[in-house]
C-alpha cells in the first residue's frame, strides 16, 4: 500500500519549467535575446530573462586582445550555464571560440542577418570618398588591416563600447566615420545609419558575423529539441563551414582572419577566407575558396584552410603574433 505522500506526489500536475535565458548586458545584446525569448513564449513556454555581466563588456578602456582574448564576451555565460543559474546562452556567434566547451552544445543558429561589415560616416558616403588623414574608428584587428589595405592614408583610431556609444562618438566629432557589423544596426533599427555595405572580396567579414546562436547544456534534450524549430539549416551549414576554417587555421576570433560562406540556388556550399598581415608600409593578403555539397561544411572549411596554408597562413599568423597583435 503507497504512503499518502507518494500518493499526492503522484496525483500533483507536473510544475511548468521556466527556461532562464542568459543575456548580455548591452542593447544590442538584450534585443538579439529578446527575440529568441518571443520565439520561445510563441512555443507556449515559460521564459526568464538572466542579464550577465562579462569581463569584455566591463572594459570598455582597454583594447580586446588586452582584456582576455577569445571567448572573453561569453566565458561568464558559459559558466552560468555549468552552473545551472542559467539554461541557454543568446551570443553573437562571431564571439564564440570554435572549441566547444565541455558540458555545452551549440544547440540552435537562427537565420543570419547580414555578415557584412559596414561603414558609418558623418559626411563621406564611401571608404574611397574619404579625405586623406580621415579618423576611421574600429576595435577589429581585422576591419583595421583591411581599412589600411584599402586607404593606407587614412588614420586608423581604436573605439570600444556598445553601438550607442560608437555612434555617439561619431557624432560628437571624435570620429569621422566607424565601421560596424551591419547585423547589429539592422536588428537596432539603425539601417539608416548605413553610408556603405563592405563586401568581398574588397572587404572580408568575420567568421559567422550576423548569426547568433543558443548554446544550452548537451544533456538538456528537451530545450535542444524545442530549439530545433528556430534553427536555419542553411545558416547553420554556412557558419560551420566558417568556423572549421578558423579553427583549422587556429586562428581565433580576434585574428585578422575573414570569412564569408553561403548556398546556392543547388543547394551546394561555397566558402571563401582572407588571411591578412600588416606589414607596416603595406598590407598582405592571400585570399582562398572552395564550392562542394552543403552536407560537409566542415570539410570545405580545412580545404580553404589547407590552401590558404599553402600560401604561407602559417607564417603569416606567427608574424602577428609576435608583433603583439593577437
Amino acid at each position: 500500500m503507497q504512503s499518502v505522500e507518494a500518493s499526492s506526489k503522484q496525483l500533483s500536475p507536473e510544475v511548468p519549467r521556466v527556461i532562464r535565458v542568459g543575456t548580455r548586458a548591452s542593447t544590442l545584446a538584450r534585443t538579439q535575446t529578446q527575440w529568441v525569448v518571443d520565439c520561445l513564449r510563441s512555443q507556449g513556454h515559460s521564459v526568464a530573462i538572466e542579464t550577465i555581466s562579462t569581463r569584455g563588456d566591463d572594459s570598455q578602456n582597454v583594447p580586446i586582445a588586452q582584456v582576455g582574448g577569445d571567448g572573453v564576451f561569453v566565458r561568464e555565460l558559459e559558466r552560468s550555464l555549468l552552473e545551472h543559474r542559467i539554461d541557454a546562452a543568446v551570443h553573437s556567434l562571431k564571439d564564440l571560440p570554435t572549441a566547444e566547451t565541455p558540458g555545452l552544445t551549440l544547440a540552435c543558429v537562427p537565420l543570419r542577418a547580414s555578415p557584412f561589415d559596414v561603414l558609418v560616416s558623418r559626411e563621406h558616403p564611401t571608404l574611397e570618398s574619404l579625405p586623406a588623414g580621415a579618423v576611421v574608428g574600429t576595435s577589429s584587428i581585422r576591419r583595421a588591416v583591411q581599412v589600411k589595405a584599402l586607404r593606407s592614408d587614412v588614420v586608423v583610431r581604436g573605439i570600444r563600447g556598445n553601438v550607442d556609444t560608437r555612434l555617439r562618438r561619431l557624432d560628437d566629432g571624435e570620429y569621422d566615420c566607424i565601421v560596424l557589423a551591419g547585423a547589429g544596426l539592422e536588428r537596432l533599427g539603425l539601417a539608416h545609419r548605413i553610408s556603405q555595405v563592405l563586401q568581398p572580396d574588397t572587404f572580408w567579414p568575420a567568421v559567422a558575423q550576423g548569426a547568433l546562436v543558443i548554446q544550452i547544456r548537451a544533456d538538456d534534450q528537451p530545450l535542444k529539441e524545442s530549439l530545433r524549430a528556430i534553427d536555419d539549416l542553411p545558416t547553420h551549414l554556412a557558419v560551420r563551414a566558417e568556423r572549421s576554417c578558423l579553427a583549422a587555421l587556429a586562428g581565433g576570433c580576434l585574428a585578422p582572419i575573414g570569412a564569408w560562406a553561403s548556398q546556392s540556388a543547388d543547394g551546394r556550399l561555397k566558402i571563401g577566407a582572407c588571411v591578412l598581415e600588416d606589414l607596416g608600409d603595406r598590407v598582405h593578403r592571400i585570399i582562398a575558396s572552395a564550392f562542394g555539397p552543403a552536407t560537409a561544411p566542415e570539410e570545405l572549411g580545412c580545404i580553404v584552410a589547407s590552401r590558404l596554408r599553402e600560401l604561407g597562413a602559417d607564417a603569416m599568423l606567427a608574424r602577428m603574433r609576435e608583433k603583439g597583435n593577437l
